[in-house]
């Protein structure tokens, strides 16, 4: 077995201005929360923060980066719920839980299903996540 229940695997990522606002114009996500300081300053948040496909792109990232160690990973669904903004200069924590692994003879692997979530430097959680991977020995 390549997962097991209540397995936990995590990581942290120090956010920075110049990282976020590059991701968001690479990503074509060209609201100038992101990138422009004097404009995220009148906004609700008062400065500039992450973009939400960024934030879900490492959350994401880190469970390919996990399962690939073991074998080979590929997503099958993942769902997420954004509670609070994550600034542009905080230092985030990726974390996931394994829920639940179900053998699967047709995919040649195991079937499994995770929560996760993003807090922020707070330790408030910002983003909930769920999903469900497939880990197998190769793609």
């Amino acid at each position: 077995m390549r997962a097991y229940p209540r397995e936990r695997f995590s990581s942290e990522v120090q956010l920075t201005p110049t990282m976020v606002a590059a991701y968001a114009h690479a990503a074509g996500d060209t609201n100038p929360v992101h990138h422009d300081r004097a404009f995220a300053a009148s906004t609700r948040y008062g400065r500039l923060i992450a973009s939400g496909t960024h934030t879900t792109a490492l959350l994401l990232g880190l469970t390919a980066s996990h399962f690939s160690q073991q074998g080979a990973m590929v997503g099958l669904e993942f769902w997420v719920r954004f509670r609070r903004p994550i600034y542009a200069d905080e230092t985030i924590r990726l974390e996931w839980l394994v829920v639940k692994v179900t053998p699967n003879e047709k995919l040649r692997g195991e079937i499994v299903e995770l929560r996760g979530r993003i807090k922020g430097q707070d330790g408030q959680t910002a983003v909930g996540a769920k999903g469900r991977v497939l880990v197998t020995a190769r793609l």
